[in-house]
């Protein structure tokens, strides 16, 4: 069977993600957008799944100190790929 996971389940789960951790710091939707200079409405958003630049993840996770494992995630598939042979 193929788990199939599309853009939409991706954006979800970050969009809780961000609740989840911005809840966990006692923080509003404003406070996070003040620290990383994006609006109340951008946070919002994203929280519900409908706006995941890749830029707004990034300073997102960034400011949860999540960043490393996600540049950590990255390179462990770019090494997957890498050993992937045809022979």
């Amino acid at each position: 069977m193929i788990d199939s996971i599309t853009i939409k389940d991706v954006k979800s789960k970050l969009g809780e993600l961000c609740k989840t951790k911005r809840q966990s710091f006692d923080m509003s939707q404003q406070d996070l957008g003040d620290a990383l200079g994006l609006s109340r409405y951008t946070i919002q958003k994203f929280e519900s799944g409908k706006n995941a630049t890749l830029d707004t993840v990034l300073k997102i996770a960034n400011h949860f100190g999540l960043l490393q494992s996600i540049f950590k995630g990255v390179n462990q598939v770019v090494d997957e790929q890498n050993d992937i042979s045809l022979y």
